[in-house]
């Protein structure tokens, strides 16, 4: 569950769509681990002000959720 190539997600959209990802992991374990760092990496970058490091977080954060599904999801 990949947002849609190209388009360039706000800070919020992408914090609700790192929320439905967890969503997608096998327990209830690692859903709350995952939930309680997306919000703790939520929290440390709201002071970001430069749109082209947003950018960049944004993108990082995608990745690795797809890393994390990827892992996950392949053990079934």
């Amino acid at each position: 569950m990949l947002p849609l190539v190209g388009a360039e997600l706000t800070p919020v959209q992408l914090y609700r769509h790192l929320l439905r990802c967890c969503r997608q992991l096998p327990t209830g374990a690692m859903q709350q681990h995952y939930r309680h760092a997306i919000r703790q990496g939520y929290t440390s970058h709201s002071d970001e002000d430069d749109p082209e490091r947003i950018q960049m977080i944004i993108q990082r954060a995608v990745a690795d959720a797809g890393w994390v599904l990827d892992k996950y999801t392949k053990k079934k």
